[in-house]
């Protein structure tokens, strides 16, 4: 039977792969045949992250990146191209939080989230839309949130907020430019589930379970497979689109 989520040959660029979503991501794609670029500033987590997807048969590139800075970003994307020849994926997911009152939060607090959340994806698609457009080819799939689509009403996280609300535009004004060019874009936009940014405390538990319809935390598994989906060809006809996994909290 036709595995329709097969990336066997692809190239695959993840942002924020040391860890988390990221690094979920990025394994994910090479179990499926992809080779794979994993980017972030923690070069050692990286190496780790390497040594693991290889020890599983695939190929990883760790590139050391902050895609904050325009210099690092050009020479990134170039490492990839030069080592495998071509981009096919990008995973826009590197990202920043500051939860703290709206007037309390400092101008750097915001800039820095601003800039990794949303300048970044720009510098990252900019770039690998390059190659992209070259090859008549590409998949990019950007990280949201759904509190992109919602305020979050049981924390103050403006700068956060504002950002990923951005994203849904982000994606559907990139499809519609890039889409005589056979590359789709699309977003995804978690909801809760446990990392470094979103740490799963008693009353974090307690609101799950009063106001998420599933009534719990999401599994980063649960992200995978539409992930895999948006970056195969079994999408071909789907672009502009933000899809919610948040265990139905934005539906009600």
């Amino acid at each position: 039977m036709k595995n329709y989520l097969d990336l066997t040959g692809k190239v695959a660029v993840v942002t924020g792969a040391s860890s988390g979503l990221g690094r979920a991501y990025a394994k994910a794609l090479a179990e499926n045949g992809a080779k794979v670029a994993a980017m972030a500033r923690r070069t050692e987590r990286l190496e780790d992250l390497k040594k693991e997807i290889e020890a599983a048969g695939g190929e990883c590139l760790p590139v050391t990146m902050d895609v904050t800075k325009e210099s690092m970003v050009i020479d990134g994307v170039k490492k990839v191209v030069d080592h495998f020849g071509t981009i096919d994926i990008l995973i826009n997911n590197a990202g920043a939080i500051k939860v703290v009152p709206t007037v309390d939060l400092a101008l750097a607090d915001w800039q820095k989230v601003v800039d990794i959340s949303l300048t970044g994806y720009f510098l990252m698609a900019r770039e690998c839309g390059k190659v992209m457009i070259k090859n008549n080819y590409g998949r990019v799939i950007n990280t949201a949130s759904m509190f992109g689509l919602i305020a979050g009403q049981h924390m103050p996280n403006l700068a956060y907020n504002a950002t990923k609300g951005a994203v849904p535009n982000f994606t559907r004004s990139l499809a519609q430019e890039w889409a005589e060019y056979n590359i789709t874009v699309n977003a995804i936009a978690p909801g809760m589930f446990p990392s470094e940014m979103m740490v799963m405390e008693d009353s974090t538990l307690a609101l799950l379970k009063n106001r998420c319809p599933i009534g719990r935390p999401g599994n980063v598994e649960e992200l995978l497979g539409q992930m895999l989906l948006f970056a195969s060809e079994a999408s071909s006809y789907t672009t502009g689109q933000t899809i919610a996994i948040d265990g139905g909290w934005t539906a009600v």
